[in-house]
């Protein structure tokens, strides 16, 4: 136990002395492409949120492409910034295309950060479940009672109504009750009863 909690504090202070020499790097940077005060402090907050948010994609499992691209644009502005400051760029005479590189980072990375944000999941950040189609071979439960003597709900009605829609919009066919019942997610009972009421 004790040599496992050493290997962790030796993997933390190693993280957090990256973090700072990285995070200086890009201030650095920042500072002398004309980004002064508060702007160039926020650089490195900026690169290190992407790189937070994209590594946090590829640890849902939901949009791996989307995360592997913005991580590299992050990775790359960290790198970057460390490798320039590294004696191979004038600090005094940072050239015009890395200024307007440093300039154009908060409309790169406001972009990256958004469509890392709003994707197909649900509140929980899982991806949103799929509700498979049903196959023809499955058989269509018949209701124990007529379908006309179940309540139904007029918002789940709605609700169906609008299923319904998108549904011919995109076959071109009315919608089945088998189908109905699986995008829906209710009971065969409740599923006739809601078929008749359309």
């Amino acid at each position: 136990m004790r040599a496992h909690l050493a290997r962790v504090d030796a993997v933390l202070v190693q993280a957090v002395i990256a973090a700072a020499l990285s995070f200086a790097h890009l201030h650095d940077l920042a500072s002398a492409a004309g980004q002064h005060g508060w702007k160039a402090w926020a650089y490195p907050v900026s690169v290190d949120l992407l790189l937070v948010a994209a590594w946090r994609r590829l640890r849902s499992g939901g949009g791996k492409a989307g995360g592997w691209c913005w991580f590299l644009v992050a990775l790359t502005a960290s790198l970057g910034a460390n490798v320039a400051t590294a004696g191979l760029l004038d600090l005094g005479a940072v050239p015009a295309w890395l200024r307007i590189l440093v300039a154009g980072w908060p409309a790169v990375a406001f972009l990256g950060g958004t469509l890392l944000a709003h994707t197909a999941h649900d509140r929980t950040g899982e991806p949103a479940p799929v509700i498979p189609e049903p196959t023809a071979s499955e058989p269509e439960p018949r209701p124990a009672i007529a379908p006309s003597s179940v309540p139904v709900p007029a918002a789940l009605v709605d609700h169906a109504r609008k299923v319904a829609s998108e549904h011919r919009a995109r076959t071109g066919a009315a919608i089945d009750t088998p189908t109905l019942r699986a995008r829906l997610g209710v009971p065969a009972q409740l599923a006739e009863a809601i078929a008749a009421q359309l």
